[in-house]
């Protein structure tokens, strides 16, 4: 079917909604790249013999990641009425007693982590029900108590394959706003009133970013979703790529209407194959509808998008290097101006932002810039995900407000070590970061508390450093890591990184040589 029109976008949306709160209960798997690496798929196939086994008329689906990644495989079961109900660490031995239980209505309380009673998608919200007091709600457990889930709206509650149920959550609403009721011009003055900083470690403006693209007066543009997640530690573009392709995709048609832009490429890491494989449904489906080519809604406006896989090159995160190598060139960035606005891929005025910026664009359209800057600080508007993961308990995705402190993150919903030992230090922005001493942990997240203490926001990557850690075999690992990384076009780079990787290992060596002494008492 195509979508031409709000009547035929409202009768998707009611297909949707039937999967998403069927009459006969429901279900639902998480299946992210976390929960399939800790038995998801198996969990899957077991539940599907389950319900054959007893004749429960239930419908099993699947849905992308909560966040919880420490808890994983998540399960999510609900009742018509009744709240949706979380079940953590799953295993597979345990579906068909779960199957059993639900024969009867039952759900079993300890088996449960939280529940949703009503969730906030993009324009407007889903009531699953009341009831089961005895399990408490998603924002009561530490996890999640602090989080604030704007870009992760949708992530482990919808099914990442099915765009029906996108559309169900408020999908391509705001896409249709934008095309029927906004200038190009009030779409760019909207985001940049939104203060959105572009996600991918910068931090520019997002909507001066977005101006100067469309004031290039090219008749072909191009815009280009940076997929490319290198960082250590760093997965949540992954996620969200996996979780909810859809709101990428959306964010970027809105994003080229207003630019001037017809085509359009998402660059992803060829690493990543679940995100790949379902971004690439979500094109499929989304031109299959009518949302992507020719005369989108019946507006006049067309717009193309294809994927291309990238080859893993850190240096790729930088936009001169991504368009090198979508250019079939080897992937080395190059002196600006011109800047990719006024000549980037195929010498064409081109704009790149990263997953996490595309993804924010339909929400900003949908609740509107004055919405978006309640949440965050005066210059860093609305929140940020981060990939908490090292030494650490609750390692997962983690949403929060821009401006919350490091202590919330790593204490308050990471938990600490989980061990006796004291955490050290976290290391923020990636290679080219820095690490932060556990005495600066009140610091607020955002662009420029972080950049005072030497180190960057980055993409998101957090990682948990305690008493085990040495840091000087952490600085040596990432010197390593950005050495081998570099392109190398410029000295202090191309030199300097070998003469401090030398220095580093040195040091390194004689430290374990007088421990091996130690150890051997000589």
């Amino acid at each position: 079917m195509i979508i031409k029109n709000a009547e035929d976008l409202k009768l998707i949306k009611e297909k949707g909604l039937a999967k998403l709160l069927p009459k006969r209960g429901r279900i639902a798997v998480g299946m992210g790249t976390c929960g399939i690496g800790n038995g998801a798929q198996e969990l899957f196939d077991v539940f599907k013999v389950a319900l054959v086994k007893r004749k429960m008329p239930l419908l099993l689906t699947k849905v992308g990641c909560f966040g919880f990644c420490a808890q994983e495989p998540l399960v999510n079961i609900s009742f018509p009425g009744k709240p949706l109900v979380i079940f953590n660490s799953v295993l597979p031995k345990e579906a068909d007693s779960i199957v059993k239980e639900l024969t009867g209505n039952i759900i079993n309380p300890k088996r449960a982590l939280c529940k949703i009673e009503s969730w906030d998608h993009l324009t407007g919200g889903i009531s699953y029900g009341k009831g089961f007091e005895q399990i408490p709600g998603w924002d009561k457990i530490p996890f999640f108590k602090w989080q604030k889930k704007i870009v992760l709206r949708d992530c482990g509650l919808i099914n990442p394959e099915d765009i029906e149920e996108y559309i169900a959550v408020g999908g391509y609403q705001p896409l249709l706003s934008v095309l029927r009721d906004l200038k190009p011009e009030a779409v760019i003055a909207e985001v940049k009133k939104s203060k959105l900083r572009g996600r991918g470690g910068a931090g520019f403006p997002t909507g001066i970013k977005w101006e100067l693209m469309r004031k290039e007066g090219s008749a072909e543009k191009y815009i280009i979703c940076n997929a490319d997640e290198g960082d250590p530690g760093a997965y949540m573009n992954r996620n969200e790529s996996e979780s909810d392709p859809h709101m990428i995709l959306e964010g970027m048609i809105i994003g080229a209407y207003a630019m001037g832009a017809s085509n359009g490429i998402i660059y992803v890491r060829a690493e990543y194959p679940l995100a790949v494989g379902r971004i690439r449904k979500a094109i499929a489906d989304a031109r299959k509808f009518g949302l992507l080519g020719d005369n989108i809604f019946n507006s006049g406006f067309s717009f193309n998008l294809q994927l291309v896989e990238g080859a893993g090159a850190f240096v790729c995160g930088e936009e001169t290097a991504l368009i090198s190598s979508l250019e079939g060139r080897s992937g080395r960035p190059h002196t600006r101006p011109p800047f990719p606005a006024q000549k980037g891929y195929l010498g064409k005025p081109t704009n790149i932002n990263n997953v996490e910026t595309w993804s924010n664009i339909p929400v900003i359209i949908a609740k509107g810039a004055d919405w978006f800057t309640q949440t965050g600080t005066q210059d860093s508007s609305g929140t940020k995900v981060f990939s908490l993961v090292g030494k650490i308990k609750n390692t997962g995705l983690v949403e929060l407000p821009l401006g919350a402190s490091l202590q919330t993150l790593i204490y308050n919903i990471g938990a600490g070590s989980g061990t006796n030992k004291k955490i050290k230090a976290v290391q923020s922005g990636g290679p080219s970061g820095g690490c932060i001493p556990a005495a600066l942990f009140d610091t607020p997240i955002d662009y420029e508390t972080l950049a005072s203490l030497g180190a960057i926001m980055g993409s998101g990557g957090m990682v948990v450093m305690d008493d085990d850690n040495c840091m000087v075999d952490v600085a040596r690992y990432f010197t390593e890591f950005t050495s081998s990384e570099s392109c190398g076009k410029c000295t202090p780079c191309r030199e300097g990184l070998i003469q401090s990787l030398n220095i580093l290992t040195n040091i390194t060596r004689v430290r374990l040589v007088r421990r091996l002494f130690r150890i051997c008492k000589i």
